[in-house]
């Protein structure tokens, strides 16, 4: 089935080069970038998109409440790719200093955004997950 055939619409192919990080996801825990993830590689191992980030339907995941609250989404193309990476970060280092998670997000690109909202956004998240974000690096 191909994705949109699974409405698993949140992953984007951005650059599908590796260089955006726009179709980021999480294989077996750990950040790919899926343009450049082949299959058979994947075959049999859990993969984590944006859709499977939220504990259920009618709520939000933490880092997503964040995004939403800090008003860290502009055209949203990159955001999932970004929520992604950020939750690959918060579960290796619940409490990054802002250039810990300005160096988490290095995989991402976006067009809209100087990222500050965004850097503030998985700071907010680190304390909604129980982390206490370093406000400064």
């Amino acid at each position: 089935m191909a994705p949109a055939e699974l409405n698993l619409t949140g992953t984007k192919v951005g650059c599908n080069q590796g260089d955006c990080g726009a179709c980021t996801v999480l294989l077996e825990g750990r950040s790919v970038s899926s343009c450049l993830t082949l299959a058979m590689e994947a075959q049999g191992r859990p993969i984590t998109t944006i859709e499977g980030l939220a504990p259920s339907l009618s709520e939000l995941h933490p880092i997503q409440e964040a995004f939403v609250q800090t008003q860290a989404v502009q055209c949203g193309f990159c955001s999932a790719g970004m929520i992604m990476s950020a939750k690959h970060l918060l579960d290796h280092n619940p409490h990054p200093s802002e250039a810990e998670i300005r160096q988490g997000l290095s995989g991402n690109l976006c067009r809209c955004t100087g990222y500050t909202k965004v850097v503030e956004a998985i700071g907010v998240a680190a304390d909604k997950l129980g982390g206490a974000s370093a406000k400064e690096a």
